[in-house]
């Protein structure tokens, strides 16, 4: 769909004339001077209409620039005229309060349901009704209200008297707000700051023809640039316009991935680098994993080794933390916060030391007696499955439960001295459970 701009002729050479964007800095493209009316002029402003495709941009038609129309010449401007009624400044209007007038009139001489315009109450019509005749009455006839019995009075706590004393309830104000609110966690950041700086500086110094291919690599890579060849090329045909060469622009884009990838990279670790502390420990992960997919020139070259001295600095911070936590808890005799340690390590490549193993498995086996807590021991059993240690604790009795049996004998594989107090085969251990891996995907530039 073409667009409308105002561009400036640079120079004429015969027949045709190059342009530029109005204020911008190099030239964009030609185009027939006779598209020009009255001629182009070196340095003159133009509007014209422009469709962008892939190899540039190209020129429709050109119209003269505008031109100061002057200010209401046949005199049809719509003044508004300000009133000169003097009003209040501030109008304040009350809103009613309960449900409206009373149905019976006497609150100072107010209307109700019942009474004419000129205030004076109506005779009820006298429809004959469904319900049943009461105390004798006739179908037809209803109770006077006036008949009727008065409400029983209401002490001060608002509670009728002839129901009885009940506890008073606390208003809104006095119960407690809290109840079934979250605490707020904080606001965690998605990921590196986005930044475009070595992509803005690579668009800079592509040529027009290569810039709107750059455009759809950093957008996805060499599948959006097939798929924005296809699209143009139907549009063409379409409209009987000549096509665009898919190899042509191919080979373009094989030549632009390397430096694409590279702006791309190099926007990443700035942003890692800006965040600092606040970049969570994943995220600057993958950006230093993902260096070995760029091939690397000085500048990025120094942004991963700041990347990496701050990713082993964080992860020995954590690893420390970690071995301290795990020490706490064993002289603490907790086997659970201690197993739950040794199932979360810091970092993957964190292995608990065989001293620590040992000082584990101890408190792990001597918990995991016959006097234990039902509950607690099952809680145990669970978690020392899911550890590396598994095959080295040894339970000294199992309590007498029916679940904490059915347990021992589900997880006897994977802890065999289970099957030597339950006097049983030991069973073949149970498989790795490998997670499923999801297909990545591409994030978007």
């Amino acid at each position: 769909m073409p667009r409308r701009i105002e561009i400036e002729i640079t120079s004429l050479q015969g027949e045709v004339a190059t342009w530029r964007a109005a204020g911008a800095k190099m030239p964009k493209g030609v185009l027939n001077v006779d598209l020009v009316p009255g001629g182009p002029v070196v340095g003159g402003v133009y509007r014209a209409d422009i469709e962008q495709y892939m190899e540039g941009l190209e020129v429709i038609s050109v119209m003269p620039p505008k031109t100061a129309s002057p200010l209401d010449p046949r005199q049809e401007r719509i003044e508004l005229l300000p009133s000169t009624k003097p009003v209040p400044d501030v109008v304040v209007t009350y809103a009613t309060k309960g449900r409206g007038p009373r149905r019976d009139d006497d609150r100072d001489g107010a209307r109700g349901r019942g009474a004419g315009r000129d205030g004076a109450r109506r005779e009820p019509s006298r429809r004959p009704s469904s319900r049943p005749a009461r105390d004798g009455a006739a179908p037809g006839d209803r109770p006077d209200r006036t008949d009727r019995p008065d409400r029983p009075a209401r002490t001060e706590r608002g509670e009728h008297s002839e129901r009885g004393e009940r506890s008073e309830r606390p208003s809104r104000s006095a119960r407690p707000a809290t109840r079934g609110a979250r605490p707020e966690r904080p606001a965690r950041p998605a990921g590196p700051p986005v930044t475009t700086t070595h992509r803005n500086a690579l668009l800079a110094t592509l040529s027009p023809e290569q810039l709107p291919v750059a455009e759809q690599l950093l957008r996805g890579g060499i599948p959006a640039v097939r798929t924005a060849v296809a699209e143009q090329n139907k549009n063409a045909t379409d409209q009987g316009r000549p096509t665009v060469d898919p190899v042509t622009i191919d080979r373009i884009a094989e030549d632009l991935l390397g430096r694409t990838n590279l702006a791309m990279w190099k926007d990443r670790a700035a942003g890692g680098i800006a965040a600092g502390r606040e970049l969570r420990l994943r995220d600057l992960r993958a950006v230093v994993t993902s260096a070995k997919t760029v091939s690397l020139d000085d500048e990025a070259r120094t942004q991963l080794k700041e990347l990496q001295a701050t990713l082993t600095a964080r992860v020995e911070t954590l690893r420390t933390q970690w071995v301290e936590k795990l020490e706490a808890a064993v002289a603490a005799e907790n086997p659970v916060t201690a197993l739950e340690l040794v199932i979360r390590p810091p970092d993957m490549s964190t292995r608990i030391s065989a001293e620590m193993a040992t000082k584990v498995i101890a408190l792990v086996s001597s918990s995991l007696t016959a006097e234990q807590e039902p509950a607690r021991w099952r809680e145990i059993v669970t978690l020392a499955v899911e550890t590396s240690i598994r095959r080295n604790v040894k339970p000294v009795g199992i309590p007498e439960d029916p679940e904490c049996h059915a347990l021992a004998v589900k997880n006897a594989g994977a802890i065999p001295e289970l099957a030597k107090l339950l006097g049983i085969k030991v069973p073949p251990p149970p498989p790795i459970a490998r997670p499923t891996r999801r297909p990545a995907t591409r994030r978007p530039a």
